[in-house]
C-alpha cells in the first residue's frame, strides 16, 4: 500500500513538472519581443526598462531593424510587436496587420553645426531634395554644394519625410544610410550636409533648423504647427493572440501611466489625459 502511494506521488509530481514546462514554452510567458523602427529606439527602450522594473519576471527585447523589417517580422511571427515610424500601407492592412499609435514624433531637418542657415520654407526644402537647389549660397548660406543625406528604402523616417515634402521617389540622395545614428554621425562630419532624423534622437552633434519659421519641439508637434511629423506605431496581427506578458506591455504602453515616460523620450504620447 505504501509503495502504491509513492508511485501516485511520483506520477503527480511528474505531471506537474511537465505541465509547468509546457505552459511556459507555449505561452512565451515573461517575454516581450519587439522589432522595427530605429527612430523609436529611445522611446521603446525607456518604456521597456520601466515595464521590466514594474514586472520583475518580464524580459523585454528590442531589435532595431527598420520599420519595413519590423512589419515583416510581425507578419512572419518572428516578434510579438512590430515598431513602425510610418503608417501601414493598404496591402499590409489587408494581410491582417493592425496599427496602434503610441506617440507622435517630429522629423527634424538637420545640418552641420557650422552651417549658418536657421530656417527653410517647405518649398525650399523640397527643392533641395529634388536637386533644384544645389548650393547653400542660394539660400543665404556659405558657398558649398549641398550634400543630401537620407535613409534607406523601407525606412519609416524616409517614407514620412518624403510623403510630407512631396518628394517620393525623386530625392537626389548622395548617401542612403540604414540608421538614425548613421545619419547624425555623417552630418556632424560634413559642413555641407543636410538630412532628417527623429526629433527624439537629436543631440548637440548637429543643428536643427526651423521649417516655415517653426522650430521642431514637443509643443509644436502637439499643436500641429511643426508640420514635418509622423506617428510611432505598435504593429500587431489581427489573428494572432499576444502572450500574456506581451499583451500586458501593449496595454501599459498606451495607457495614461506612461505619459511622462514617453515625454522624457522627446516625443508626444498619443494618449493624453483631459
Amino acid at each position: 500500500m505504501k509503495k502504491f502511494h509513492c508511485i501516485l506521488l511520483f506520477a503527480a509530481i511528474t505531471v506537474s513538472i511537465f505541465t509547468g514546462c509546457g505552459k511556459n514554452g507555449s505561452d512565451a510567458e515573461g517575454t516581450v519581443s519587439t522589432d522595427g523602427s530605429t527612430s523609436m529606439e529611445k522611446v521603446i527602450n525607456i518604456l521597456g526598462e520601466a515595464f521590466e522594473q514594474e514586472n520583475s519576471n518580464a524580459t523585454f527585447t528590442y531589435n532595431p531593424t527598420g520599420s519595413g523589417t519590423g512589419i515583416q517580422a510581425v507578419l512572419e511571427g518572428r516578434c510579438d510587436i512590430g515598431l513602425s515610424s510610418r503608417n501601414l500601407k493598404d496591402e499590409e492592412k489587408e494581410q491582417g496587420l493592425i496599427e496602434t499609435v503610441l506617440a507622435y514624433d517630429g522629423i527634424a531637418v538637420i545640418v552641420n553645426t557650422e552651417n549658418p542657415i536657421e530656417n527653410l520654407s517647405m518649398e525650399d526644402l523640397g527643392k533641395i531634395y529634388t536637386g533644384e537647389i544645389t548650393n547653400w549660397k542660394d539660400l543665404g548660406g556659405n558657398d558649398g554644394e549641398i550634400v543630401l543625406i537620407g535613409r534607406e528604402a523601407g525606412s519609416g523616417t524616409r517614407d514620412g519625410f518624403e510623403s510630407i515634402t512631396k518628394t517620393e521617389d525623386v530625392c537626389k540622395y548622395r548617401q542612403e544610410l540604414t540608421s538614425t545614428g548613421d545619419v547624425i554621425t555623417t552630418i556632424s562630419g560634413n559642413p555641407n550636409a543636410i538630412g532628417y532624423a527623429s526629433m527624439a534622437s537629436i543631440s548637440d552633434k548637429i543643428k536643427t533648423i526651423s521649417i516655415n519659421d517653426v522650430e521642431p519641439s514637443e509643443e509644436a508637434v502637439k499643436n500641429g504647427s511643426y508640420i514635418v511629423q509622423r506617428p510611432f506605431l505598435l504593429v500587431t496581427k489581427k489573428d494572432k493572440k499576444l502572450s500574456n506578458m506581451a499583451q500586458k506591455f501593449f496595454d501599459y504602453s498606451i495607457s495614461g501611466d506612461v505619459i511622462e515616460i514617453i515625454q522624457k523620450a522627446g516625443v508626444v504620447p498619443a494618449y493624453q489625459e483631459e
